[in-house]
């Protein structure tokens, strides 16, 4: 499988400037672990919840593990994916893996059979690394079935687990050298424009588009946030977010190793835990969606709690309500909410900074980071007047090469001039702040995870009972939206619950967070002239249902 280069996207000019500018750098992920070895090297840099590793300690047994992968074939370019949870081997991995220039592949925990089979088979994987079992679904029996259709799939990695005659025990994989003799093994590594990484992000189709990213692009990322959140070696993240996506990679990994600071990832994200955890490591920065901080919130009593270490929480995924805002300042005195938009293409198109004025988070999403630039435009790609509703659109240094596999696909995002359509709608006022205001993209986002219902529509569309099938999203307070499945029964089986569709759903393997919550039996969708669902008025319906419900009670 042939992959995109920098140069296949990017111009030389354009990489020059880059460089000049410092938004990208010389260094790998592992130069940079390097730096942070040479200056603090007995300095603790992540925790989970029972584990810890300081600089020197993921340097070591990074270079270690790599020596112990190389031994085992893997060479630069080859791809592995990684599905467990938030536990500090991801960093150890995560280092040993861009050593060697392979390519990291990186699942959420909640997908299951149908998301991971495609992904496994669609970026090449050769080998996976997974857990035995987490929240009581063995992951170890779900790629034993999944390899049995992957050809290129020949080992797979557990860890905190038993090995078995088909699995290896990750403990095993390390090289039993020096540090300095295990980088002498592995050889020359390779450079920060070299394929690092490939993040799945769901999208308008049914099937995840694997993003590709450098080191540079993703890197850049995190450059421009510390600026933005005033970032400093005394800080502590916090990372409850999977570090299996862009937003925990980015901000729970890259982010505090390139600044020196400290990471605590938490495995498994329940309110009053997180407000324990945040107390004993003392965290003082988190980068969630909303409904992270709402969900602390929510249970937060100054009488039980102490989140006096947090100076900073930045919420994404869901615009942020002002009286949210607000009321964060009366429970958290100490800690500003900033908003931030991105995507998994660009990792961050607009936010707010700590120089911003507070009322801007509750106005806005934020603008253009320095370096980048984001336009509104039109179904032609030109710009709409300042304050028209328009497609976001982005063009920088922190951009994906492309959809692997998937060229039409990566040629149709990009406007004449080259900015990435988001298919995400927004304002821009006078001032350059964006405001998120809807979506052209057919997708709910549940918690901040987008949910292609696509996806979920195409699974449903095989039970016995459907005829046809709409799924939108309906208003949550907690979680910004939920699923919502509007069903034309077959005749016959206008009885069909939510309960069979759900255990149907799950028999196909489908993650439990896309599930729908909701089920409206109709005889009708309403339909526009050339024959396509107006989603927009079943959105309307069930949320106009859910007002009446709640009035009524």
């Amino acid at each position: 499988m042939t992959f995109a280069t920098v140069r296949d996207r990017y111009s030389a000019e354009e990489i020059e400037h880059f460089y000049a500018t410092g938004r990208w750098c010389p260094q790998t992920l592992f130069d940079m672990l390097e730096i942070q070895v040479a200056q603090r090297p007995d300095k603790v840099f992540i925790t989970d919840d029972t584990r810890s590793l300081t600089f020197a300690e993921l340097r070591d047994s990074a270079l270690r593990l790599a020596a112990g992968l190389h031994r085992h074939g893997l060479r630069a370019g080859d791809r592995v994916c990684v599905q467990i949870p938030n536990w500090v081997e991801f960093a150890q991995l995560a280092v040993a893996l861009s050593r060697l220039g392979v390519i990291m592949v990186p699942i959420m925990p909640i997908y299951r059979f149908d998301e991971v089979g495609y992904i496994v088979r669609n970026s090449g994987a050769r080998m996976v690394f997974t857990c035995e079992t987490f929240k009581k679904f063995d992951y170890v029996d779900m790629y034993r079935t999944v390899r049995a259709d992957a050809a290129g799939l020949e080992r797979i990695v557990v860890l905190r687990g038993s090995e078995s005659e088909d699995t290896t025990a990750f403990d095993s994989l390390f090289a039993d050298v020096e540090p300095e003799a295990a980088a002498r093994e592995i050889g020359p590594g390779v450079g920060p424009d070299d394929h690092f990484v490939i993040v799945y992000s769901s999208g308008t189709t049914s099937r995840p588009k694997g993003c590709l990213h450098t080191f540079n692009t993703m890197a850049c990322g995190s450059r421009l946030l510390a600026k933005g959140f005033g970032y400093r070696e005394s800080d502590v993240q916090f990372g409850p977010s999977p570090v299996t996506h862009t937003t925990g990679l980015v901000t729970s990994i890259i982010l505090p190793l390139m600044h020196g600071a400290a990471s605590h990832v938490m495995e498994m994200w329940e309110p009053r835990a997180g407000l324990d955890h945040i107390r004993r490591f003392g965290c003082t920065l988190a980068v969630t969606a909303t409904t992270f901080l709402q969900m602390l919130m929510d249970v937060y009593d100054p009488e039980q709690h102490d989140a006096s270490s947090l100076r900073l929480w930045v919420a994404a995924g869901a615009p942020i309500p002002g009286s949210f805002v607000e009321q964060a300042g009366r429970l958290l005195p100490g800690c500003r909410v900033l908003s931030l938009y991105g995507r998994t293409e660009n990792i961050t198109t607009t936010m707010c900074t700590v120089e911003d004025e507070p009322r801007r988070s509750i106005t806005s999403d934020g603008r253009v980071l320095p370096g980048s630039s984001v336009k509104i435009v039109d179904e032609l790609g030109a710009e709409v007047p300042r304050g028209k509703e328009g497609d976001i659109a982005y063009r920088g240094p922190m951009h994906m090469l492309e959809y692997i596999g998937k060229p039409e696909e990566t040629a149709a995002l990009f406007t004449p001039e080259g900015y990435s359509r988001s298919g995400d709608l927004g304002v821009m006022d006078a001032d350059g702040y964006v405001r998120v205001t809807g979506r052209l993209k057919d997708i709910v986002i549940r918690g901040g995870m987008n949910i292609s219902v696509r996806q979920v529509e195409d699974l449903l569309a095989g039970h016995p009972a459907v005829a046809a099938v709409a799924v939108v999203g309906m208003p949550d307070h907690r979680l910004g939206e939920r699923i919502c499945c509007y069903l034309i029964p077959k005749p016959g089986h206008e009885a069909v619950t939510l309960d069979e569709l759900k255990e149907y759903l799950l028999g196909q393997g489908l993650a439990i967070q896309k599930m729908p919550e909701r089920l409206e039996v109709v005889r009708e969708f309403p339909m526009t002239a050339t024959g396509k669902i107006q989603k927009h008025l079943l959105r309307a319906d069930i949320a106009d249902k859910l007002k009446a419900s709640s009035l009524s009670v």
